[in-house]
């Protein structure tokens, strides 16, 4: 699922059309669980406005769709919470090292407008009666990707339903590095 998904990106980025009957078959499976529908226009709206680094974490955070939450989860293997998910994907995409909790994530990044967000941006959420108690990754169109909590998965929701829009506590950009900061 994960090659088919990357290559999904890549077609989509690439701008190749996606009916191509050769497509079919391996696109099958996502248009069953309505992925298509729900993340072709996301995807390339990234492209337009993401820079190469923000590009590629979307990519990466994209394929890890429907892993499990899981308390104090860091990997793919185990499952994610919010911020090991944040942490995880920007460690392992453009090797930049955020601190683990989402509310240290947020004192140690750059406040932005929300009118400023750009695909690659943390969105921070009050969901426990507590500031940046929660966290995610814009990818554009309002909508961010995100470990919600215990008995869900890695998914993307709109940030403009009532539910995310009372909770929202702010944007925040992580200033990435030329040269990630992986050995």
């Amino acid at each position: 699922m994960r090659q088919l998904f990357l290559s999904l990106c890549c077609l989509i980025f690439s701008s190749v059309a996606l009916a191509a009957p050769t497509d079919e078959e391996a696109l099958k499976p996502l248009v069953e669980k309505g992925l298509m529908s729900q993340f072709a226009g996301q995807l390339s709206t990234a492209k337009d406005k993401a820079s190469g680094q923000a590009t590629g974490l979307i990519t990466q955070a994209m394929d890890l769709l429907g892993v499990p939450y899981r308390r104090g989860g860091t990997s793919e293997a185990s499952g994610f919470d919010c911020s090991g998910f944040v942490r995880y994907l920007y460690e392992n995409s453009v090797g930049q090292i955020l601190p683990r909790r989402a509310e240290e994530q947020a004192h140690s990044t750059e406040t932005i407008d929300r009118s400023e967000l750009k695909p690659g941006d943390l969105v921070f959420f009050n969901t426990m009666k507590r500031a940046f108690s929660h966290v995610g990754i814009y990818v554009g169109d309002g909508k961010f990707i995100h470990a919600p909590r215990t008995g869900k998965a890695v998914k993307v929701d709109d940030m403009r339903s009532a539910y995310w829009q009372k909770r929202f506590n702010g944007a925040r950009r992580v200033p990435l590095d030329t040269e990630p900061n992986k050995p």
